[in-house]
């Protein structure tokens, strides 16, 4: 176990991934907790609370142990929002890049459980920019993603710019859509709810009313009877521009320009 001393003196660390070392049992440690509990719990509370309000002690406190009984597993809060950010990945159904299924469907079904992802647990978002993110679960996500851009026939150059067009608009979509999500639940409403009041609080502003109409005419042109309809419809046409985006560059590539 690492003092706290220790730690605030300690070079800065880059990441839990990066330190080489494996904590075995030992004597003095508290019984019924283990790191994977403590991920476990870790996860629960940023889901409930987000990672603003998590602290050792309110980790400790759901746990019923004491704070320094946590620091015989991790060093830092650091520590944990990395295994708990390499945890959620876990959850996602990674196809097999070597099954002869058809890439599209293989490359779609990725993406679509990415954006879940994102949803369903806000607070990745952001640790996904703050930390390496190489932790076994999140490497075999990326190893998958890349071996089925290979499976794309785009030549090795362009296969990362194309995982950069797809999983970054994914990225900012779900983090989009998993912030409204949450916006609505502090608001007490549905999401339907949330967007029909703000509908009718700009169509009353008089600086929006020209534009207003054909907005109007966009959203209704898109179809869908509510918010989640309408957002899985853009979502997958946005998915389908990609893909023949993808293979129309194929077809470039494999005529020699």
């Amino acid at each position: 176990m690492v003092r706290a001393g220790d730690r605030a003196k300690g070079p800065a660390r880059t990441s839990v991934w990066l330190e080489g070392r494996q904590r075995a049992a030992r004597g003095g440690q508290p019984s019924g907790l283990d790191r994977d509990r403590i991920t476990r719990v870790t996860v629960r509370l940023l889901d409930a609370e987000g990672p603003a309000k998590f602290s050792m002690r309110r980790l400790a406190a759901e746990l019923n142990v004491t704070a320094m009984s946590v620091y015989w597993y991790v060093d830092t809060k650091d520590d944990l929002l990395e295994l708990a950010l390499d945890s959620v990945f876990g959850e996602l159904e990674l196809p097999d890049p070597e099954s002869g299924e058809d890439w599209r469907d293989q490359l779609c079904a990725l993406a679509s459980g990415y954006r879940a992802l994102l949803v369903r647990h806000p607070w990745v978002s952001p640790l996904i920019g703050s930390f390496l993110n190489i932790g076994p679960h999140s490497m075999a996500f990326s190893l998958c993603v890349q071996h089925v851009m290979r499976n794309t026939g785009l030549p090795a150059h362009g296969q990362m710019g194309a995982i950069a067009a797809v999983y970054q608009f994914v990225y900012g979509f779900g983090t989009i859509e998993g912030h409204f999500v949450q916006r609505c639940a502090s608001a007490g409403m549905t999401q339907d709810e949330y967007f029909h009041r703000a509908m009718s609080t700009i169509r009353e502003q008089p600086e929006f009313a020209q534009n207003f109409e054909s907005a109007t005419d966009l959203m209704e042109a898109r179809g869908g009877d509510t918010v989640e309809e309408m957002r899985e419809r853009d979502f997958r046409f946005a998915l389908e521009l990609l893909v023949a985006g993808i293979e129309a560059m194929t077809l470039r590539w494999g005529r020699g320009s």
